[in-house]
Protein backbone atom coordinates (compact mmCIF):
# COMPACT_ATOMS: atom_id res chain seq x y z
CA UNK A 1 0.00 0.00 0.00
CA UNK A 2 1.20 3.49 -1.69
CA UNK A 3 1.78 5.98 1.68
CA UNK A 4 2.61 9.64 0.90
CA UNK A 5 6.17 10.50 2.56
CA UNK A 6 6.00 12.31 5.55
CA UNK A 7 7.07 16.08 5.06
CA UNK A 8 9.23 17.36 8.38
CA UNK A 9 8.04 20.63 8.97
CA UNK A 10 10.16 24.08 8.31
CA UNK A 11 11.63 24.68 11.64
CA UNK A 12 10.82 28.47 11.70
CA UNK A 13 11.17 28.81 16.16
CA UNK A 14 13.79 29.87 17.97
CA UNK A 15 14.34 28.86 22.13
CA UNK A 16 12.41 32.15 23.21
CA UNK A 17 9.29 31.03 21.07
CA UNK A 18 9.05 27.80 23.27
CA UNK A 19 8.14 29.97 26.26
CA UNK A 20 4.48 31.70 24.97
CA UNK A 21 3.13 33.14 22.00
CA UNK A 22 4.81 36.09 19.73
CA UNK A 23 3.56 39.64 20.45
CA UNK A 24 4.75 43.39 20.02
CA UNK A 25 5.06 44.02 23.88
CA UNK A 26 6.94 39.99 24.34
CA UNK A 27 9.34 40.96 21.60
CA UNK A 28 9.90 44.26 22.56
CA UNK A 29 10.89 43.09 26.24
CA UNK A 30 13.09 40.49 24.85
CA UNK A 31 15.24 43.19 22.76
CA UNK A 32 15.62 45.41 25.56
CA UNK A 33 16.37 42.51 28.12
CA UNK A 34 19.04 41.10 25.54
CA UNK A 35 21.20 44.40 24.86
CA UNK A 36 20.77 44.74 29.02
CA UNK A 37 22.23 40.75 28.97
CA UNK A 38 24.91 41.98 26.65
CA UNK A 39 26.06 44.74 28.60
CA UNK A 40 26.21 42.39 31.35
CA UNK A 41 28.63 40.34 29.18
CA UNK A 42 30.88 43.78 28.68
CA UNK A 43 31.62 44.34 31.98
CA UNK A 44 33.59 41.04 32.34
CA UNK A 45 36.68 42.89 30.68
CA UNK A 46 40.56 41.48 30.69
CA UNK A 47 42.93 44.24 29.20
CA UNK A 48 45.72 43.59 27.69
CA UNK A 49 48.96 45.76 26.80
CA UNK A 50 49.60 45.58 23.39
CA UNK A 51 46.44 45.97 22.08
CA UNK A 52 43.46 48.11 22.17
CA UNK A 53 41.42 45.31 22.00
CA UNK A 54 40.33 43.96 25.44
CA UNK A 55 39.21 40.00 26.22
CA UNK A 56 35.46 40.35 27.18
CA UNK A 57 32.48 38.19 27.56
CA UNK A 58 30.44 40.02 24.41
CA UNK A 59 30.84 37.39 22.14
CA UNK A 60 29.32 34.53 24.27
CA UNK A 61 26.60 37.65 24.89
CA UNK A 62 26.05 37.76 20.76
CA UNK A 63 25.94 33.86 20.44
CA UNK A 64 23.43 33.25 22.80
CA UNK A 65 20.93 36.62 21.57
CA UNK A 66 21.40 35.65 18.20
CA UNK A 67 20.61 31.82 18.51
CA UNK A 68 17.84 32.31 21.45
CA UNK A 69 16.28 35.12 19.57
CA UNK A 70 16.11 34.69 16.13
CA UNK A 71 17.65 37.29 13.17
CA UNK A 72 14.86 40.00 13.70
CA UNK A 73 15.23 40.43 17.34
CA UNK A 74 18.71 39.42 17.83
CA UNK A 75 19.84 41.92 15.64
CA UNK A 76 17.18 44.63 17.26
CA UNK A 77 18.62 43.86 20.41
CA UNK A 78 22.15 44.37 19.19
CA UNK A 79 21.17 47.38 17.30
CA UNK A 80 20.08 48.71 20.57
CA UNK A 81 22.85 47.68 22.58
CA UNK A 82 24.99 50.41 19.88
CA UNK A 83 22.85 52.61 20.45
CA UNK A 84 22.41 52.65 24.60
CA UNK A 85 26.78 53.05 24.07
CA UNK A 86 26.21 55.85 21.56
CA UNK A 87 24.39 57.88 24.29
CA UNK A 88 26.76 57.50 26.46
CA UNK A 89 25.06 54.60 28.82
CA UNK A 90 27.74 52.40 30.30
CA UNK A 91 27.11 49.33 28.24
CA UNK A 92 30.68 49.04 26.51
CA UNK A 93 33.50 46.87 28.08
CA UNK A 94 34.87 49.66 30.88
CA UNK A 95 38.46 50.40 29.55
CA UNK A 96 41.01 53.34 30.66
CA UNK A 97 42.27 53.94 27.14
CA UNK A 98 39.05 53.64 25.12
CA UNK A 99 36.59 56.20 24.29
CA UNK A 100 33.05 56.01 25.63
CA UNK A 101 29.86 57.07 23.93
CA UNK A 102 29.81 57.67 20.61
CA UNK A 103 33.58 57.40 20.38
CA UNK A 104 33.86 53.81 21.11
CA UNK A 105 32.23 52.89 17.66
CA UNK A 106 35.02 55.07 15.93
CA UNK A 107 37.61 54.17 18.04
CA UNK A 108 39.60 50.92 16.98
CA UNK A 109 37.33 48.18 18.37
CA UNK A 110 34.64 49.74 16.40
CA UNK A 111 34.79 47.05 13.84
CA UNK A 112 33.84 44.64 16.52
CA UNK A 113 30.60 46.34 17.54
CA UNK A 114 29.41 46.81 14.38
CA UNK A 115 29.91 43.55 13.29
CA UNK A 116 27.12 42.51 16.28
CA UNK A 117 23.82 42.73 14.96
CA UNK A 118 24.96 41.59 11.65
CA UNK A 119 26.36 38.34 12.99
CA UNK A 120 23.18 38.44 15.07
CA UNK A 121 20.84 37.92 12.45
CA UNK A 122 23.53 35.45 10.63
CA UNK A 123 23.07 33.48 13.63
CA UNK A 124 18.93 33.75 14.30
CA UNK A 125 18.73 32.72 10.22
CA UNK A 126 20.40 29.57 10.72
CA UNK A 127 19.19 28.84 14.16
CA UNK A 128 15.47 28.90 13.19
CA UNK A 129 16.42 26.56 10.54
CA UNK A 130 17.76 23.81 13.39
CA UNK A 131 21.27 24.47 13.98
CA UNK A 132 21.22 25.32 17.69
CA UNK A 133 19.44 21.94 18.11
CA UNK A 134 22.46 19.74 17.75
CA UNK A 135 25.79 20.14 19.06
CA UNK A 136 28.03 19.54 15.77
CA UNK A 137 25.64 21.94 14.12
CA UNK A 138 25.67 24.60 16.69
CA UNK A 139 29.69 24.22 17.02
CA UNK A 140 29.81 25.18 12.91
CA UNK A 141 27.03 27.67 13.25
CA UNK A 142 29.10 29.17 16.31
CA UNK A 143 31.74 29.36 14.68
CA UNK A 144 30.85 30.91 11.61
CA UNK A 145 29.41 33.78 13.85
CA UNK A 146 32.37 33.93 15.84
CA UNK A 147 34.52 34.67 11.79
CA UNK A 148 32.90 37.26 11.29
CA UNK A 149 33.18 38.99 14.08
CA UNK A 150 36.93 38.96 13.38
CA UNK A 151 36.52 39.52 9.89
CA UNK A 152 34.81 42.79 11.02
CA UNK A 153 37.13 43.78 13.71
CA UNK A 154 40.36 42.73 12.35
CA UNK A 155 39.98 44.39 9.19
CA UNK A 156 38.68 47.98 10.88
CA UNK A 157 41.33 47.71 13.53
CA UNK A 158 43.39 47.44 10.38
CA UNK A 159 42.79 50.50 8.78
CA UNK A 160 42.61 52.15 11.82
CA UNK A 161 46.05 51.35 13.54
CA UNK A 162 47.31 51.68 9.34
CA UNK A 163 48.48 48.11 9.23
CA UNK A 164 48.02 47.16 6.01
CA UNK A 165 49.31 43.68 5.02
CA UNK A 166 51.05 43.38 8.41
CA UNK A 167 50.47 40.23 10.40
CA UNK A 168 50.84 42.71 13.73
CA UNK A 169 46.97 43.14 13.14
CA UNK A 170 46.66 39.49 13.76
CA UNK A 171 48.65 39.06 17.17
CA UNK A 172 46.15 42.80 18.05
CA UNK A 173 42.80 41.77 16.97
CA UNK A 174 42.26 37.60 16.28
CA UNK A 175 45.36 35.47 17.99
CA UNK A 176 44.80 36.53 21.52
CA UNK A 177 41.51 35.58 21.79
CA UNK A 178 41.08 32.07 20.25
CA UNK A 179 41.33 30.40 22.94
CA UNK A 180 38.60 32.05 25.18
CA UNK A 181 36.37 32.35 22.32
CA UNK A 182 36.90 28.78 21.38
CA UNK A 183 35.27 28.18 25.23
CA UNK A 184 32.38 30.44 24.52
CA UNK A 185 31.59 28.62 21.38
CA UNK A 186 32.09 25.33 23.33
CA UNK A 187 29.89 26.54 26.02
CA UNK A 188 27.76 28.47 24.01
CA UNK A 189 26.86 24.82 21.77
CA UNK A 190 26.16 22.89 24.98
CA UNK A 191 24.14 25.04 25.95
CA UNK A 192 21.71 25.53 23.34
CA UNK A 193 20.91 21.68 22.42
CA UNK A 194 20.68 21.25 26.06
CA UNK A 195 18.09 23.93 26.41
CA UNK A 196 16.32 22.51 23.37
CA UNK A 197 16.42 19.29 25.07
CA UNK A 198 14.59 20.55 28.12
CA UNK A 199 12.12 22.79 26.34
CA UNK A 200 11.83 21.85 22.44
CA UNK A 201 8.77 19.82 23.11
CA UNK A 202 6.67 23.60 23.47
CA UNK A 203 4.66 24.67 20.70
CA UNK A 204 6.44 26.18 17.81
CA UNK A 205 3.46 27.33 15.97
CA UNK A 206 3.51 30.70 17.19
CA UNK A 207 7.06 31.51 15.65
CA UNK A 208 7.61 33.27 12.25
CA UNK A 209 11.19 32.83 12.16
Amino acid sequence: MYTTPSVTPRRSATLADTFGPRSLARDGALVVAFSLFMALCAQISLPLPWTPVPITGQTLGLLLTGAILGPRRGALAMLLYLAEGALGLPVFAPSATLPGGLGRLLGPTGGYLFSYPIVAALLGYLAVRGWDRRIPSALLMFLIGNVVVYLFGASWLNIYKGTFGQASVMWAGVYPFLIGDAIKIALAALALPGAWALFGKRSEDNAKG
